[in-house]
């Protein structure tokens, strides 16, 4: 059984809180149990070893349960939150689904077969090996979401040496890379899984406040809200001992003021993709953006100025794309980074890159330096083409209080003269009337 280490650890800590789940405490004898009636349920419902299954669900108990009684049954998971329900039935599409299982608000579930038979070459790899699979989509910001199909009885490997256990707050979603990460690591260590059922930034620091939370896996995005709010102001933050951040680059300006105000909490980067599993990490300090990556079944390669990554969790390919793995098994990031030692620094995506005239310009850099401006709430640094200098940089702003298009344009890009570069400042400069991120709390760059 692909989850026996799982199992023994819940058997040895029945007692111990597993989930928290709209205010109620399960523990792990429960979520045993919830296990164990999983398991005669897909007994029930004739869903055979390899057969592509799509989970719609959110954290919870039940979802939990149903996830490791899936592994343990040796099926092929598509896990879909409701942040990507406009691209639920692309996803349901391409991972060709043969079964939909879908667990409502108050952990209600129903099945239906949905007719499809799964034929794609990575499936027919899991079942001729008698493995468990994940896929996973990528946001598809910039074009059509693409599926990574995973092996999961490597991604689980790693969680089989222990570790400390924490009381973590399950931010990052049900579908993505990092909530899986989370869960996986919070429960293989007995620790305790806080859900929450909004992601706002008062919602989450009451959720740490109640619970005694100690750890907060999220994105640079979702701290910056938090600044911006003040919700730590109505807040006791004391339990929360480590912020991990990730899935975007970190403004700098973001960082330095969180860890000013915030100097007893550590700080740390991660890194990791839909398509490689998370890395280990350790940051050079809590306020610096250099950080060291790779870890047990991870090796890291940096080629012209771009992070490649051989990983033993890496997956097996995408369903609908060509395979982005180099003759020798490496894996293109796309993200360029500099290099100092054993460290490097994330500078930002190579797609997202501005050539302006032959320079290159990372969004990241100007929007942490946008960011210090007064009256500033968030940024977006992205690029237009223009037909003398290739690209020019444009900024969309979202504003704190009220004030003058012309005034603020002028304003900001008096203020990038005097701390940047020519080709970095601002060309275009627009004011946002909406929010510039995503369900999954990034930047939405378009």
């Amino acid at each position: 059984m692909w989850i026996e280490f799982l199992l023994d650890a819940f058997e040895k800590n029945p007692d111990a809180e597993a989930i928290i789940w709209h205010g109620r405490s399960f523990t792990y004898s429960f979520l045993l149990e919830k296990i164990r009636e999983w398991q005669e349920r897909l007994d029930a419902t004739g869903i055979p070893k390899g057969a592509v299954v799509v989970v719609e669900a959110e954290f919870s108990p039940n979802a939990v349960a149903l996830l490791l009684a899936l592994i343990c049954r040796s099926v092929v998971i598509v896990p879909i939150s409701a942040a990507a329900k406009t691209k639920r039935d692309e996803f349901v599409s391409v991972a060709e689904g043969e079964w939909s299982l879908v667990l409502g608000g108050n952990d209600e579930f129903n099945w239906t077969r949905l007719g499809t038979s799964a034929t794609h070459e990575y499936y027919c790899k899991l079942r001729a090996a008698g493995h468990p699979g994940l896929v996973l989509f990528s946001s598809g910001s910039t074009g059509r979401s693409k599926g990574a199909v995973h092996d999961f009885v490597p991604l689980l490997a790693k969680f089989r040496v222990p570790r400390k256990a924490f009381r973590t707050i399950a931010f990052l979603l049900f579908d993505h890379i990092g909530g899986v990460n989370t869960m996986l690591y919070t429960l293989s260590n007995c620790g305790c899984l806080v859900t929450v059922s909004s992601r706002m930034p008062d919602q989450v620091l009451t959720a740490i406040e109640q619970h005694k939370v100690e750890l907060l896996p999220t994105s640079p995005t979702f701290l910056n809200l938090i600044l911006i709010s003040e919700a730590y102001k109505r807040h006791d933050l004391g339990s929360l001992r480590m912020i991990t951040y990730g899935t975007e680059p970190m403004p700098e300006s973001t960082l330095k003021r969180f860890h000013a105000l915030f100097p007893e909490i550590v700080l740390l980067q991660t890194y990791g993709l839909s398509e490689t599993g998370i890395l280990r990490s350790k940051s050079r300090s809590s306020d610096s953006l250099w950080v060291k990556v790779g870890g047990d079944g991870f090796e890291t390669r940096v080629v012209e100025g771009i992070l490649q990554i051989k990983a033993a969790s890496a997956m097996l390919g995408y369903l609908n794309a060509e395979s982005p793995f180099t003759a020798d098994g490496w894996f293109n990031t796309g993200d360029r980074v500099l290099q100092d030692g054993q460290y490097i620094r994330i500078l930002g995506r190579e797609s997202e890159i501005i050539n302006v005239g032959g320079e290159k310009v990372y969004p990241a850099e100007v929007e942490s330096v946008i960011q210090e401006m007064g009256n500033v709430a968030d940024v977006v640094v992205f690029k237009e083409i223009n037909v003398i200098t290739g690209n020019i940089v444009c900024a969309r702003v979202t504003l704190k209080q009220v004030e003058e298009p012309r005034a603020f344009t002028d304003r900001l890009k008096q203020y990038c003269s005097q701390r940047l570069e020519r080709s970095k400042v601002p060309v275009k400069v627009t004011i946002a009337q909406q929010a510039q991120y995503s369900e999954r709390f990034k930047r939405v760059r378009a």
